[in-house]
This record gives C-alpha cells, structure tokens and sequence, in this order.
C-alpha cells in the first residue's frame, strides 16, 4: 500500500515560488515525490532525520543541491510535505 501525500496550502505556495526559479527541476521533482509515495526508504531519496530546531522532520533529496523537509508519519502511512529549497535554506 502507497504512502499518502499530504500537501497543505502553504507548501503548495512555496512549491509555485520554487518552480518560477526553478523550472528545469520539475520532472525531477515529481519522480521524487511519485517514489517517495511507493518507498519513502529507496535509497535514492536519500532519507534522514534531521536534528536541533528541526528535529521533529525528516528530508529527502530531489537532488544533491534541493531538498524536501516532510514530515514523516509512518503510523498512518502518511508524509505531509513541509518545505522545499536549496539545503541552506530548508536548514
């Protein structure tokens, strides 16, 4: 059974900012969150906790540069997407 993706008007907001910068990383984009839906785990993503003020999330990488911070609840099967950017700036 596929994860559910839950994505809240604000980061729907901060995916349009996103993809008016960055165009080109659109399919890339949605490959990531298609996978990400069939196995959060692939090592692909390349999955991990994060720690300090943002401790309570995990990331995912579109790519080496982009990340997606999630927040990851597997007792329901469910990933609700947080924040998407540059590793700088989603940290």
């Amino acid at each position: 059974m596929p994860y559910k993706i839950i994505e809240p008007l604000s980061y729907t907001k901060k995916t349009i900012k996103f993809f008016k910068k960055h165009p080109s990383l659109l399919d890339r984009y949605e490959k990531t969150i298609k996978l990400m839906e069939l196995d959060p785990f692939h090592p692909s993503l390349r999955l991990h906790k994060l720690k300090g003020l943002l401790a309570e999330y995990y990331s995912i990488s579109i790519s080496m540069q982009y990340r997606i911070i999630i927040e990851f609840v597997i007792k329901d099967k469910q990933i609700i997407l947080i924040n998407i950017g540059t590793h700088d700036k989603v940290y």
